[in-house]
């Protein structure tokens, strides 16, 4: 396919008009010909504080708009060579998270048999768990870059254990991920016990906590890391909450002392050149954010991450 789509353009048609995808992005109901399906997964089922996530991806989908087809700080021009659309949202049960979990997982058993690069607007963390068992259906135990401010490896939140709060334990205990190449960027906060982040360090998780990285650039980081991981399948889960809530206040659970907004883009470009199988962004809560600001940031990142997916062209 030579001819790919591409965002309508601002001086085409006004950017508050126009149809509500990612990007104004043609909405696709076929996977045929995709490189990358955009979707939104609106849940906010597995949370457990502040609730609106299932907001989310509307916002975030609502404030890209204002995005342009070309990263003017890296080149990358990635509707010249990749073929992406917003598929819509996932039709997840509201009243259900576990059977919500089985919807994602199964949806994505479904893009992944196409060859797509799944992209995902969240909704909260646990939607992640399920991707991740898609993923690894397909491509086996994969590298996992999480930028977050909580590492999401509890035990069990109120006796479930499937929430957004635990899928990085289920994760490793299912054998979806690489322990020895996961990282887990950013996390920062009051925990429960002076032992919340050592037992994931010890199953080999590297963590690399927010006041390592206070007024450092993250370029050498991502470097580091996409050395480290090189040719392997790797899947990327942006938590918004990663940033300090001074940037991104709109989430469920946020934590001072974040991540700036240079900072996240610093790693994600040094995310260029790896063998990205999927990525999301999540626990973006509308609702705490009447500015958009939050969504607007989220959807920049999105777009970021979509720039350094694999066979994206420089300019």
């Amino acid at each position: 396919m030579t001819d790919f789509n591409q965002p309508i353009s601002g001086n085409d048609l006004a950017r508050f008009s126009g149809p509500n995808t990612f990007m104004r992005l043609p909405q696709a109901t076929s996977l045929d010909g995709l490189d990358v399906a955009v979707l939104g997964i609106p849940m906010d089922i597995g949370t457990s504080w502040r609730s609106g996530t299932r907001f989310g991806p509307k916002q975030i989908r609502a404030e890209s708009a204002m995005i342009r087809p070309y990263n003017m700080a890296t080149g990358a021009a990635p509707f010249d060579s990749l073929q992406i659309a917003d598929i819509g949202d996932l039709a997840i049960n509201t009243f259900s998270l576990a059977d919500s979990l089985r919807i994602i997982e199964e949806s994505y058993g479904a893009i992944l048999t196409d060859n797509v690069i799944p992209v995902a607007m969240g909704g909260d963390h646990s939607i992640t768990l399920p991707i991740l068992r898609a993923i690894a259906a397909k491509h086996g135990p994969v590298a996992l870059v999480h930028v977050d401010a909580h590492a999401d490896v509890n035990d069990d939140m109120f006796g479930e254990r499937e929430t957004h709060g635990t899928v990085f334990r289920r994760a490793y205990e299912e054998g979806l991920i690489q322990s020895d190449r996961t990282y887990q960027i950013g996390i920062r906060g009051s925990g429960y016990a002076a032992t919340d982040f050592t037992e994931a360090q010890g199953w080999g998780f590297r963590q690399v906590p927010a006041w390592d990285l206070w007024h450092k650039s993250l370029a050498p980081l991502g470097a580091e890391i996409g050395k480290e991981i090189g040719d392997r399948p790797v899947y990327v889960t942006y938590d918004i909450d990663s940033l300090d809530p001074a940037y991104a206040p709109g989430t469920g659970t946020p934590e001072i002392g974040g991540l700036t907004t240079p900072q996240a883009l610093e790693l994600i470009h040094a995310l260029s050149g790896a063998n990205i199988v999927g990525c999301d962004l999540v626990e973006v809560s509308p609702p705490y954010d009447p500015s958009g600001n939050t969504a607007l940031t989220a959807a920049n990142l999105l777009y970021e991450l979509i720039c350094v997916l694999p066979g994206v062209a420089a300019r």
